[in-house]
């Protein structure tokens, strides 16, 4: 508990994405409780409500709660966001360690081909995965998954080959340890702390992400709430008579990307002050 306390008097935003964070994933856990109606209840004589003590956040062209809708798109936002940075890391990780590790002409093929893929930019490829793929919670998990290993495998890389500079490493192959002993006891281990601050982050981009697809019509299909979608549908198209059908799921878009940022920051000064610069709002 005191290093808690400690952590929020030093990093006060980072406290501040931490409940952010926390208060996001007690809405998608607890959704049904929270919500006093399902994402796809059509209330009678509630079309269109401006926001009141009934109805907290107003109602929809289609009578359904809005309040309702966002707790429960926190599920979609959560699920993508989690999905997609546990496989994107997961691909980094081998990335990164085995071509920081071998080093040589494997590297320099890796590298290459991730400089490849970089060079492509991201809207456009990840629009075209989507078209081939097709709308969908797995699927948009694995195109934004497969798309940011990429760079985060760089910073992977590089974690790695400081860690061979360390004695244990020569004191490992003296002994007779193998290329995969060494990679799993020994550099994974070491490079933990900047995978977690990379997934850290890269969670509020992968959200961000989930819902300019949503937005475009390439994510979650209805009638499941997402705030992409919630912002593109019937919140773009009233926008003017009804205002709060498109401000709440754009706000709940904004804190959730602000207090992943806010949190990954935080971890990043703490846990690796090396890292300051590296990842970024984009899913990395």
């Amino acid at each position: 508990m005191r290093g808690l306390w400690r952590f929020c008097r030093r990093k006060p935003l980072g406290a501040i994405g931490g409940i952010l964070v926390l208060g996001m994933i007690v809405l998608a856990l607890f959704a049904p409780w929270i919500a006093p109606h399902s994402y796809d209840d059509s209330i009678r004589g509630a079309r269109m409500k401006p926001p009141g003590a009934q109805f907290w956040m107003g109602t929809d062209n289609l009578s359904r709660d809005i309040w309702s809708r966002v707790v429960y798109g926190a599920r979609v936002s959560i699920t993508v966001g989690f999905g997609a940075v546990l496989l994107g890391n997961a691909l980094a990780a081998a990335i990164g360690i085995t071509s920081g590790y071998f080093g040589g002409k494997y590297d320099m093929a890796v590298q290459r081909v991730v400089d490849a893929w970089q060079s492509f930019p991201f809207l456009v490829v990840i629009l075209s995965l989507m078209a081939v793929l097709g709308p969908g919670m797995l699927n948009v998990i694995l195109a934004l998954g497969i798309l940011g290993a990429a760079a985060a495998s760089r910073v992977i890389r590089g974690a790695t080959i400081s860690v061979l500079q360390n004695a244990y490493i020569e004191a490992a192959r003296a002994m007779g340890a193998g290329h995969l002993r060494i990679m799993l006891r020994h550099v994974l281990p070491n490079v933990a702390a900047t995978i977690i601050i990379l997934a850290t982050i890269g969670l509020g981009g992968a959200i961000l992400a989930e819902s300019a697809l949503s937005f475009l019509g390439f994510g979650v299909p209805p009638p499941y709430p997402s705030w992409g979608a919630m912002l593109s549908g019937s919140g773009r198209s009233y926008m003017y008579r009804a205002p709060w059908m498109a401000i709440w799921p754009g706000t709940a878009i904004s804190l959730a990307v602000f207090g992943f940022n806010m949190l990954g920051d935080a971890l990043r000064d703490v846990l690796d002050p090396r890292l300051r610069g590296a990842g970024g709002g984009r899913i990395q």
